[in-house]
Parts: C-alpha cells; sequence; structure tokens
C-alpha cells in the first residue's frame, strides 16, 4: 500500500462518519472518493487514480485548481488581511473590485453587494426586491414569478423560487414560501400571454 492510500486510511475511516454529505441519503449513497491533490483540471485520488473535473468543483474552479496567480493573490490577500466584515468597515480590494464590476455592468448598476455563494446571491436580490417595495411603503408585493424546471440554490429563499415539483427541492415543498410558478415563454404568443396575467 502507498504512503497516500495508508494516510487516506487513517482519516478517511475516522472522520467519514462524523460528516453529513449535500445531494445524497447518505445510507444509500456511494462511499465518497477520497481527495488528496488538485492541479489545473484534475482531481488526485489517495489510491493515485487521476479524474478530470468536469464540472469545475461545482463551477468554482473555472480557472482551474493551484492557478499561481490566483494563488499568489490569496497569498498576498491572507498575510495582509484575511477578512474583515462589511460592518461599519470597508477595504481597498474590495472597493477596487467594485469600481471594475460596476463598470462593466448595465446603466444604473452602480453599487455591489458582495455575497458567499449562489444562493446567498439569489436571497440578497430577493431581498433586495421585497425592500424596494417597502421602502416606497406598496404592501402586498411579497411573492415572486419564478420558470419551471428552474434551480436557483439550496438557502430556504432560492428553493422558494427554485421548481416545486419538479426540482430536487420537492421534498421540501409545503415548508417553503409558494411562488408564481410559470412555464418559460417559449413563444410570442404565449409571451403576451404571461405578460398579461402577471402584470406587476
Amino acid at each position: 500500500m502507498n504512503r497516500s492510500l495508508a494516510m487516506h486510511d487513517s482519516w478517511y475511516e475516522r472522520g467519514l462518519p462524523h460528516l453529513w454529505l449535500p445531494y445524497c441519503q447518505m445510507q444509500l449513497a456511494a462511499d465518497p472518493l477520497p481527495v488528496i491533490a488538485t492541479r489545473g483540471c484534475r482531481i488526485e485520488l489517495a489510491d493515485g487514480r487521476k479524474l478530470i473535473d468536469g464540472i469545475a468543483s461545482w463551477w468554482s474552479m473555472c480557472h482551474g485548481y493551484n492557478h499561481p496567480h490566483i494563488l499568489e493573490c490569496v497569498q498576498r490577500q491572507l498575510n495582509t488581511m484575511p477578512h474583515v466584515m462589511f460592518g461599519g468597515f470597508v477595504h481597498e480590494p474590495a472597493l477596487r473590485l467594485s469600481e471594475r464590476l460596476t463598470a462593466m455592468a448595465p446603466g444604473g448598476l452602480s453599487r455591489v453587494f458582495f455575497s458567499d455563494s449562489g444562493s446567498t446571491a439569489v436571497e440578497v436580490a430577493l431581498k433586495i426586491a421585497l425592500q424596494y417595495w417597502r421602502n416606497r411603503g406598496v404592501t402586498g408585493k411579497d411573492r415572486f414569478l419564478c420558470f419551471a424546471d428552474g434551480y436557483h440554490g439550496d438557502t430556504a429563499g432560492a428553493m422558494a423560487v427554485s421548481d416545486p415539483a419538479r426540482s430536487m427541492h420537492k421534498a421540501f415543498r409545503g415548508a417553503l414560501v409558494e411562488q408564481f410558478v410559470v412555464d418559460v415563454p417559449l413563444e410570442l404568443t404565449r409571451s403576451r400571454i404571461w405578460t398579461n396575467t402577471f402584470r406587476p
């Protein structure tokens, strides 16, 4: 047995019983593969096999694993300031990035709200939309229109605007705030009907 596999036996067997894995029924799912390293688009397993990661670790590694420029920037930032909350504070990297992003955004979009994942970004967008109407004193604007077969994330609000019947979130149906779910309009006629049915 090689050294990596021997080490894997220890941490894998001891740690796995304490882990709750996403997107599966753990009593029925196959055992997860033990990963010991990454490089570029490849994942190295404890037994020496190398896999091509075709979904970039759920789309978070679009530049590849261990990209030298990204590693250098992350290390430099860690050495200076790993994290500071935005509760009364700001810092240069965030302000510089905000300026760059708004310069690329369509007209009228002049601010950036930083979030830590796609699901929480959806939550932020939902709350901004709700707050818009509340700030104007308009009541009753508390539901969203979403499309059948949609998927927007795994937090409660994001699940609520995903397809409640045909998505992976159907197990939570009835526990989430119900929204208006419609089919995606595929032609001009249906688009007009949809527009006339769901006016703001």
